[in-house]
């Protein structure tokens, strides 16, 4: 498929999308009004809108490789905090995917690049819980580890500025931690939704244990 097929695509696309929904373009453009924040995996197979079958503006989406969130990354933390403020999302979405190539980068020793500084986070999970991981075969340490990457990922944002200030305003904002699975197009949810400050570190502790 080459660039000009693109544009062929997008007009197919729009025209339909017109047909089935009068004026929904002209509506889309007045204002956007997402009822989630979904963070997930920039993999290319796990588009966040056609997962949920949500239309163009049900959905706030922030994609980078192996759904991180980082207190660091200012991109990601801006996101957050306009989803939360502007756009008064009260449900985040945090989801991974079995086959993440960016956790089974961190599964090699491999050096890849620039990439190896962004899944150090992923490394560090795997030796953290390297006695659990020791127990399982190559496939189930992947699957495993994806799953505990959401976790972590989910405690993370629990614990940043944006939900922290969020939470002390009395906003009603929900973290959930789902893993979308390639083989079958599901989400599963791994029941680590976090909805305050004083039950982020009892639901952490509650996921790991169901986990590990």
């Amino acid at each position: 498929m080459n660039i000009e097929k693109l544009f062929e695509q997008n007009k197919i696309w729009a025209e339909q999308i017109e047909h089935e929904h009068p004026g929904f373009f002209e509506e889309l453009s007045k204002q956007q009004n997402p009822k989630f924040l979904w963070i997930g995996c920039s993999d290319s197979r796990v588009p966040a809108n056609q997962i949920v079958n949500l239309k163009p503006g049900e959905v706030f989406v922030h994609r980078n490789i192996a759904n991180q969130v980082l207190s660091n990354d200012f991109n990601c933390m801006s996101v957050v905090q306009f989803a939360i403020e502007v756009l008064e999302v009260e449900d985040i979405i945090v989801c991974g995917h079995y086959g993440c190539g960016g956790v089974n980068a961190a599964l090699t020793r491999n050096a890849h690049g620039l990439v190896d500084y962004w899944i150090w986070n992923i490394r560090n999970i795997k030796n953290k819980y390297s006695d659990f991981f020791n127990s399982l075969n190559k496939s189930e340490t992947a699957d495993k580890l994806c799953e505990l990457n959401v976790i972590e990922q989910v405690h993370n944002l629990a614990n940043t500025k944006p939900l922290k200030e969020a939470w002390n305003n009395k906003k009603n904002i929900n973290i959930h931690g789902f893993i979308y699975g390639l083989n079958n197009g599901l989400l599963k949810n791994l029941n680590t939704t976090v909805s305050s400050e004083k039950d982020t570190e009892k639901i952490y502790q509650e996921s790991l244990g169901k986990l590990i």
